[in-house]
């Protein structure tokens, strides 16, 4: 018997129905993903299995005893606590008994008395009635392998943080079901791959809705497509499924066209004159009633999104360069001696974990704020255009045209002039949408605003931070088209890991203690150069300080510790100028160029940083030689 079984399930909400005679089994151990356009109804149905959302139609039949725990795509403003308390409330009375438990302990390892010790008693008195170790054993583990702080306050956590917990307290409850819409939303790369290995270790059944292509195609054991109200189930893997939903649409085409065909023929017929009505066939008159009803009622295909980029003067052949920058706050010295140079037509692209200071690299080589230490340098004639993360370039109150056309009426794209109805509707906003305040639109929707509106503008060099947030996979792949074909420059951030390696040409990747490194190729190729590639020799903040800074020896003599790094010195020069050597020896031997692209990029990369290295340490010998005197 299926797990849960969805039959004939009709949902509106006034006009067309969202849903319409849909069925759906989902057997004990599957994995589903159900894919589809924005707004087709998606979350709706993982809503219906929870009962959070009532069919107007149908009925849905459940295995007894079943537990579900839904993530849903949306953090509930609601919930407060620490992370502890959200995680163990997926335990009900348990875990509030388990929560509690849990702070007196916290407080007793800091304040003791005998008021505390008479309450944990209380408390674990309780909890030990209940039964309730085992969940403590369980919350404690999934905290930990998640690396959640337990007593941090949920409610100052970031969104991306958020959904870890969130997701934390789903898996804790151990259901046989689990619903995950967009479970990867604000994650970041690090996180979505630990999410990715655990969910294939997962012993229960699972229903995902997801954006992210590479987290289908690897967890994925049956797709389920749902246009216009219908559900359509695809085994096999996702390229399967993208090959026989091309050839059900290119049948539906052909299926739609004799139709249509045979509607006008026979319109045409009863338009026919007099001798034709006296003639006529009355179960003639029938059945085209009958094609007339059956056409009215048929849902089109959703439109394609259609982008197009207004191309501005080309650049100088540079760029942007920077040398040696350094940024940090406070104490916390995000980016660390970094240097780089983008040429017109790269394209780059930027990862690294949620917080390591993606975004303040991007206005750093944007030129605003400046870096603290080292120089970035402009080529010729840019034309940037800025995709924020943040969204903050939108007025809430403001209707959608009015945001893209700032009043006007129209828009001019390469030249041509549009009205600004028309331009939206290339985007899927119908007029209606297009006049509707920006505070209405769904996340997807803001997402397709913004891409209309930077649009408008001439660039000659793309800045995207984040772009692929909300948006369905067919968005996707067309604005991949797109940035692929752009002849400027664009620098990239995003935790989309297939939209990284199918557009960008290199990778910044940020790789702890403010060091970014850069790779050829994209997430794929990083990987592997990773593996392949040596590790750096680290060379810390204070050091580089007292390089850049050096006391004279008038000032003070050479310290015990200076002296004793001054004598490791020399071995560590010859060790970095040894591999150095190595390199250069292989590089020489034509064999060497047989090797794979990504051995050759990675030896490369590797002679620069010991390049690099070298010159940081090269100066801190000299100047501690100087102190001895």
């Amino acid at each position: 018997m299926a797990l849960v079984s969805l039959q004939g399930i009709r949902v509106s909400f006034g006009g067309s129905p969202l849903l319409e005679g849909v069925d759906l089994s989902i057997d004990r151990g599957e994995r589903v993903c159900i894919v589809g356009r924005n707004g087709t109804g998606k979350s709706t149905i993982m809503r219906l299995i929870t009962g959070e959302v009532r069919q107007d139609g149908g009925k849905i039949v459940f295995q007894q005893g079943l537990r579900i725990t839904h993530l849903a795509q949306e953090v509930p403003q609601s919930l407060s606590g620490s992370v502890f308390d959200v995680v163990s409330s997926a335990f009900g009375e348990q875990g509030k008994l388990l929560a509690a438990y849990h702070h007196v302990s916290t407080r007793l390892a800091h304040e003791h008395s005998d008021k505390l010790m008479e309450e944990l008693e209380d408390v674990q008195h309780r909890f030990e009635a209940s039964g309730g170790w085992q969940i403590q054993q369980r919350v404690e583990t999934i905290l930990s392998r998640l690396k959640l702080p337990d007593d941090a306050e949920f409610s100052d956590l970031s969104g991306g943080r958020k959904r870890l917990v969130l997701l934390a307290k789903a898996l804790a409850g151990k259901p046989d079901l689990l619903l995950l819409d967009e479970p990867t939303n604000h994650l970041d790369i690090d996180a979505i791959a630990w999410i990715e290995e655990f969910l294939l270790d997962f012993s229960g059944t699972l229903v995902f809705v997801t954006h992210d292509r590479m987290l289908l195609r690897k967890l994925a054991t049956r797709i389920v497509d749902l246009d216009r109200g219908r559900l359509t189930s695809w085994p096999g893997n996702y390229k399967t499924y993208l090959d026989l939903k091309e050839a059900a649409l290119n049948n539906e085409t052909v299926e739609n066209a004799k139709f249509d065909k045979k509607l006008a023929a026979e319109e045409a017929w009863i338009r026919q004159g007099v001798k034709a009505r006296r003639t006529r066939n009355e179960g003639r008159v029938r059945a085209l009633q009958e094609l007339r009803r059956t056409r009215i009622e048929r849902r089109e295909l959703t439109g394609t999104v259609r982008m197009q980029v207004q191309e501005a003067e080309r650049t100088g052949r540079l760029v942007i360069e920077a040398k040696g920058v350094s940024y940090g706050y406070n104490e916390n010295e995000v980016i660390r001696c970094f240097s780089t140079t983008i040429l017109r037509g790269d394209k780059v692209g930027i990862i690294g974990p949620n917080g390591s200071g993606k975004t303040t690299l991007l206005k750093i080589l944007l030129g605003d704020p400046a870096p603290q230490e080292g120089t970035v340098r402009h080529g010729t004639n840019m034309e940037v255009a800025y995709l924020d993360q943040q969204r903050a370039l939108l007025d809430d109150e403001k209707s959608v045209q009015d945001n893209v056309a700032g009043g006007s009426d129209y828009v001019t794209i390469n030249g041509n002039r549009r009205h600004v109805i028309g331009y939206l509707q290339d985007f899927l906003f119908p007029p209606d949408r297009a006049r509707s305040p920006v505070k209405v639109l769904s996340g997807g929707e803001r997402n397709r605003l913004l891409l209309a509106r930077l649009f408008t503008k001439p660039s000659n060099v793309l800045v995207l931070d984040e772009p692929t947030n909300d948006l369905d996979i067919e968005t996707l792949d067309l604005l991949e088209e797109l940035l692929m074909d752009y002849p400027g420059t664009v620098l990239l951030v995003s935790h989309d890991r297939a939209f990284i390696n199918n557009v960008v040409t290199s990778t910044l990747v940020f790789q702890g203690q403010g060091r970014v490194n850069e790779y050829v190729g994209g997430y794929d190729d990083w990987l592997r150069q990773r593996r392949n590639s040596a590790p750096p020799v680290q060379v810390t903040k204070e050091e580089r300080k007292k390089v850049l800074r050096p006391q004279s020896d008038k000032q003070r003599k050479l310290g015990f510790k200076e002296q004793k790094e001054l004598d490791t010195l020399p071995g560590r020069i010859e060790a970095l100028e040894s591999e150095r050597r190595q390199i250069h020896a292989s590089m020489a031997d034509p064999v060497f160029y047989r090797e794979s692209g990504s051995k050759i990029s990675a030896m490369k990369a590797r002679l620069e940083v010991l390049d690099k290295e070298l010159a940081v340490v090269y100066e801190r010998w000299e100047a501690l030689d100087a102190l001895k005197g």
